[in-house]
């Protein structure tokens, strides 16, 4: 015959294992306004499935072996992505602690005791101890606990941290996409300079001998003293932009240390020409970003997380159940310690329902649903941000494409009217004052054209990080930790 603890205990968990549920809603996710195609479409085409970003070295697209060892350093040793490794390592851990809730837990001890009873103590019988009694104590005891998840509030908790985890897997390729993006952009900035600076240094020699030629005519009295200090003021501005732009370039360069985890101190780039071609790489569809953006996906996951915790908050209105037990052996001689005799035991359930809380549990479910609300909020917010950002880049480069043929054709106007005025002044039909006009019409004209072959890298650099950097949220599929029954035994 069974006695009734043990009807109790099993009443209990065929009750956890049989009724079991989860209560709160289960999590589909928003929808969001997309649009069927980019409002900016050219140069660039609609995707086609074999037509991908490089996944995870998105940069190998620009052909650039310096770039990609910067970036290849930079994945090994930004301190940033170091940090957010550590963080998708916590939330791992974060999965299994959450998940050890649905196990037994089990604690075991030794003690050893030797006392003194009092002679005069009180007994039950009333009769005094004939003597003070010394004896030995010896258990070992074994207590175990279980509590029930029958309603599910435990397993919504699993379900948020594993959509945490994600969460943060997306994080970390996020900051990777950022940290490996401005390092682009930053590369790119740093080779513009150097264009530029050429450009300035060529001016600089170009205007050196323009005012050797100026002395000398001033020295054969054909040219006056306005005309030296005319050029000599041209010439030391033009040296004044070249030392400006040097620091500029030293700005970049002490940042691109940073993100590649180096001491800025101990780090240079040798000066190289610009002479990067831009990338012809598909777009794809508005709806491919939700899909292909890790900070989208980011915020989805938080959502589902959130979500998942109003079941945990609602879980608190159904009552709890516990199992309960305890096991081990007692003894006042260590000899006799594992004797049969020396066994105790206890069994037990408990069944626990708050009925009154003041309203914290109401006020819980409160705080879970509003935050699940500003979790979609902020999904949709960065699914807007990720439409805009694919559409400047797009206008962008489309915008900058045009710029730079017309700024091409105005660079050789500019030296058209250099070798113009040159000999008008020569000819003595015109002022210097045109001369020097001239010249830094040139100058300011070589001078935008650099800058908007860097506008365009660094525009096609923001285009492809708008779009994920051939990053799939595919990946996040593999991540979750199933409930393993293996943990049952792990300490």
């Amino acid at each position: 015959m069974i006695r009734a603890p043990f009807r109790l205990v099993a009443a209990a968990a065929l009750l956890a294992i049989f009724a079991g549920c989860k209560v709160g809603p289960n999590y589909t996710r928003p929808s969001v306004p997309v649009a069927p195609t980019w409002k900016e479409q050219a140069p660039w085409r609609i995707a086609s499935p074999q037509d991908t970003i490089p996944k995870g070295s998105w940069w190998t697209i620009f052909h650039d072996e310096e770039l990609n060892q910067y970036e290849a350093q930079a994945i090994k040793a930004n301190q940033t992505l170091e940090a957010a490794r550590n963080q998708l390592e916590q939330a791992r851990a974060t999965v299994r602690i959450t998940q050890s809730g649905l196990f037994p837990q089990l604690a075991a001890g030794v003690t050893a005791q030797r006392s003194r009873s009092s002679a005069n103590q009180p007994t039950a019988s009333g009769v005094p101890l004939s003597a003070p009694v010394t004896q030995n104590g010896f258990v070992v005891p074994f207590n175990a606990s279980w509590e029930a998840d029958v309603f599910g509030g435990l397993r919504r908790s699993v379900e948020s941290s594993n959509a945490a985890y994600q969460s943060s897997a997306a994080a970390l390729e996020n900051v990777r996409l950022l940290v490996t993006s401005d390092l682009a952009a930053d590369y790119f900035n740093l080779r513009e300079l150097d264009a530029e600076i050429a450009v300035v240094d060529s001016a600089v020699q170009y205007q050196g001998k323009a005012l050797d030629l100026v002395n000398n005519r001033h020295a054969g009295g054909v040219a006056s003293g306005l005309d030296v200090a005319q050029q000599e003021t041209q010439l030391n501005a033009t040296r004044t932009q070249a030392t400006l732009l040097r620091n500029q370039r030293a700005q970049f360069e002490h940042a691109i240390a940073a993100l590649t985890g180096v001491s800025a101190s101990s780090f240079s780039i040798p000066v190289k020409p610009l002479a990067i071609a831009l990338p012809a790489f598909p777009v794809g569809l508005p709806s491919d970003v939700l899909e292909r953006r890790p900070d989208v996906a980011q915020a989805e996951r938080l959502m589902a997380a959130q979500n998942a915790q109003i079941g945990v908050a609602k879980s608190a209105f159904f009552p709890s159940i516990g199992i309960t037990g305890g096991a081990g052996f007692n003894s006042h001689d260590i000899t006799t310690l594992a004797n049969a005799p020396s066994v105790f035991w206890a069994l037990g359930a408990n069944v626990a329902e708050t009925v009154l809380s003041g309203g914290r549990r109401k006020a819980q479910m409160d705080f879970a649903s509003s935050a699940y609300g500003a979790s979609v909020a902020n999904y949709r917010q960065s699914v807007l941000t990720a439409f805009q950002e694919v559409e400047d880049g797009l206008s962008g480069l489309s915008i900058l494409a045009q710029a730079a043929d017309t700024q091409n054709q105005a660079v050789d106007a500019a030296q058209r009217a250099l070798k113009i005025a040159n000999d008008r002044y020569v000819g003595g039909l015109v002022t210097y004052l045109d001369v020097v006009t001239a010249e830094q019409t040139l100058l300011d004209n070589q001078r935008l054209a650099a800058q908007l072959l860097g506008q365009r890298l660094v525009t096609s650099v923001s285009l492809i990080k708008a779009l994920g950097g051939g990053w799939d949220a595919s990946s996040l599929q593999s991540l979750p930790l199933n409930t393993n029954w293996k943990q049952t035994v792990q300490p």
